[in-house]
């Protein structure tokens, strides 16, 4: 397969694949749950909207990085949540409707705040040679990808919800494949320079998922919700959508190295997931 191709066509569809999966998991209640738990939305859309990107900004400067390895984390940071987020919160036994009213929530409003985020990181880095994303543009575009495949599979769960839940556990099967491929090609079309590219920004990955982690959860705790909601938040927190960080990487900005510290916080998330995995249901044993 071509990298034209993986990247104009089958990248955008698995994306919008994954999306529709999760759109078969969203119902209108999960919007009203805004009004149910303001405190804990509230909590965690500043963590996804506001936190993250300052976090990413700042380990942008204390690691030294320039030019597209920084694009890239600003990239990652403009793209929180995401189904990820929605079924590691399931198996750790977390607050799944705020997880998935999070995610509701932040598809609509990262759509408007990631071009204007990656705008600015291509500016401010000097990424001059770098194509810029139009925002209205670059707003439909993500909306084909994400809002539209989201709402047609909240139609189907509707219209057929036997059939949506039949469909639910190999969605989800088929999503993981397609993420796993995305970041095979991903590594793969870097591979020269993987490790000189995972020495430079791997410490930086690695320090942001562990701090957005732990910094939801002390928030959550500091702002008093419950023992669920505080485990929901520091997943949502930490836990990005790199499927959509490395579609705009390669697809829209079309620069294969912006994707590597993407697809590297992928990896990482997936280790420290599995550990927030295993100690929650522990806890939840004894």
């Amino acid at each position: 397969m071509e990298d034209s191709i993986l990247t104009a066509v089958f990248l955008p569809l698995a994306l919008a694949f994954i999306m529709l999966g999760m759109g078969l998991s969203l119902t209108l209640k999960d919007f009203k749950n805004i009004l149910l738990f303001p405190k804990a939305i509230f909590l965690g859309l500043t963590n996804q909207l506001i936190l993250l990107p300052v976090f990413g900004f700042a380990l942008v400067h204390v690691f030294g990085l320039t030019g597209a390895m920084a694009v890239g984390i600003m990239i990652l940071a403009a793209c929180p949540g995401g189904a990820t987020s929605n079924l590691i919160t399931h198996l750790s036994r977390g607050d799944i409707a705020l997880s998935i009213s999070l995610t509701a929530v932040s598809s609509f409003v990262t759509i408007v705040s990631i071009p204007l985020i990656v705008n600015f990181a291509i500016s401010y880095f000097g990424e001059e040679g770098s194509i810029t994303l139009p925002v209205l543009e670059t707003i439909v575009q993500i909306m084909g990808v994400t809002l539209v495949p989201v709402s047609i599979g909240m139609f189907l769960k509707k219209k057929f919800p036997l059939l949506a839940i039949k469909a639910d556990r190999p969605v989800r099967f088929a999503s993981a494949v397609f993420f796993a491929l995305i970041l095979f090609a991903a590594i793969f079309k870097e591979r020269a320079s993987i490790v000189e590219y995972f020495v430079l920004s791997g410490p930086a990955m690695l320090i942001l998922n562990i701090l957005t982690l732990t910094v939801g959860f002390f928030l959550a705790t500091v702002f008093l919700l419950p023992k669920r909601q505080r485990l929901t938040i520091s997943i949502e927190s930490g836990i990005q959508n790199g499927t959509l960080g490395i579609m705009i990487a390669a697809t829209l900005l079309k620069n294969s190295e912006m994707t590597i510290p993407i697809a590297i916080y992928s990896l990482i998330m997936f280790m420290t997931s599995a550990l927030i995995i295993f100690v929650a249901n522990k806890r939840a044993r004894n």
